[in-house]
């Protein structure tokens, strides 16, 4: 018999801090995918629609603020994909960070393989689009094809939750956190433009400041998403997209609690004791008294005690599943399918190269890679085979939202974006029933089942 009273043992304090936040990042990009889902339908119909110019207007209305020493307008494209996915792409540096020092990323025996996996459906998708695109403004796009839309990914595994294994779930989803990774580092070193040194230099050195601020014993947020603020309009003036910034700032975010974990339980136990003993006459002065102050010091506690990345991804990440990336997806995926627009789509290498490149490349390069690091001593981690590898390098191949980002940046011109829109949605087509029926096949003994007090069984979900 299990105490449940007995403290848990370090492993399992490590086990907990990984399991609960996957598990609710997981739920939310599930939730997220509808939407997203739901707001890229709403796009198309629009743009498709008699009121395609009210669209058209919105994205162009001008928006913006001015403070006397410093002022911003733009676009509400330029709202949405310069300052709203900035969040976004914090959130990633978030769970990049928290995988690194708690969760798969943290283990080299297991993390091998769907890190190999990543960086083969990274490269075959970029090779395979070279390949196809012709034309020196075609190629600009080469990075769209090496993204996985993390949201899409897992609310397709979530569809058959029954046959999806924990080790499945956390395999996709360190498959989609190295591939954010590298998506990051191409946008800062290869989609950025006239670079000015002094923007980023004082950019790096007002992270500098943010971090030896939490040194010193300063750990207000309002403090720092001033000075955060201060950082991404350096690097909006810097060339550098603020993207960039975003991922930079999560990945560097504190993983440790501001305070020690030692003594907790006791300080707690004693500020229960004081709220209980003000709890017997709560109307008297004193006891009034002796219930707020408790209250108000556990609540201290408990903020110094909760890890500022835990604190944040929770905060944040429901605003960027449910607002941001569903305003990203109005706001890009409107396109115009005219028959010409569909017949030069057709006859496009780039719609080409991005159909191929995550609809072939995507899995065949996941699958030999993880096939050559298997070779050469790598293992699957736990509840993986080679039939759930095939099921996630195909819904790898869904690669919408950031795929879209990626294109945004890759083309000026008008025609070409569109065209690699329409192959960013072909594949999604293509892509997600296929992830859904390799999934659907799985065996459900696949699933491991949870215990529990009353000796009845549960299969995960």
């Amino acid at each position: 018999m299990v105490d449940v009273n007995s403290p848990p043992s370090g492993r399992q304090r490590q086990l907990a801090r990984f399991v609960r936040p996957a598990q609710e990042f997981i739920q939310t990009e599930s939730a997220s995918a509808l939407l997203l889902m739901a707001a890229a339908l709403a796009a198309l119909f629009w743009a498709n629609s008699p009121w395609r110019g009210e669209y058209e207007e919105l994205l162009g209305t001008i928006l913006g603020f001015d403070l006397g020493f410093w002022d911003v307008e733009g676009t509400v494209h330029f709202w949405v994909n310069d300052v709203a996915m900035v969040l976004f792409f914090f959130v990633i540096g978030l769970e990049i960070k928290r995988e690194i020092t708690v969760g798969e990323l943290s283990d080299p025996r297991v993390v091998v393989t769907p890190i190999a996996g990543a960086i083969g459906g990274m490269l075959l998708p970029l090779g395979l689009f070279l390949l196809i695109a012709q034309g020196g403004a075609e190629r600009s796009g080469w990075a769209i094809p090496m993204a996985t839309d993390i949201a899409f990914a897992l609310g397709v595994a979530a569809l058959l939750g029954s046959r999806v294994s924990l080790g499945l779930r956390a395999t996709l989803l360190t498959f989609a956190i190295v591939d954010d990774i590298g998506t990051v580092a191409v946008i800062a070193l290869f989609y950025s433009s006239d670079v000015q040194l002094d923007q980023i230099a004082l950019a790096a050195a007002t992270v500098s400041l943010m971090f030896l601020l939490y040194r010193v014993g300063i750990h207000s947020m309002i403090v720092f998403a001033g000075l955060g603020i201060v950082a991404w309009a350096a690097t909006l003036e810097s060339g550098v997209h603020p993207t960039t910034l975003g991922a930079i700032l999560g990945v560097l975010t504190p993983w440790r609690p501001a305070a020690p974990l030692q003594g907790f339980v006791g300080t707690a136990e004693e500020l229960l004791d004081r709220f209980r003993a003000g709890g017997g006459s709560p109307d008297s002065p004193l006891g009034h008294d002796q219930i707020v102050d408790s209250l108000l010091s556990l609540g201290d506690l408990t903020d110094d005690a909760v890890p500022h990345i835990d604190r944040l991804e929770h905060r944040l990440h429901p605003w960027v599943a449910y607002l941001v990336v569903p305003a990203f997806a109005l706001t890009n995926a409107g396109v115009q399918l005219t028959p010409g627009a569909i017949g030069d789509a057709v006859g496009s290498t780039v719609t080409w190269g991005v159909v191929v490149g995550l609809v072939i490349g995507k899995p065949v390069g996941l699958l030999a890679a993880m096939w050559l690091a298997i070779r050469f001593g790598a293992s699957w981690p736990a509840g993986v085979s080679w039939r759930g590898a095939i099921a996630i390098s195909l819904v790898a191949g869904i690669g919408f939202t950031v795929a879209l980002f990626v294109g945004d940046l890759a083309y000026a011109d008008e025609a070409l974006l569109r065209e690699s829109k329409v192959g960013i949605m072909a594949a999604f087509l293509i892509a997600a029933p296929a992830g859904f029926l390799a999934f659907r096949l799985l065996p459900k003994s696949a699933t491991p089942r949870r215990r529990h007090a009353g000796g009845t069984d549960e299969a995960d979900t």
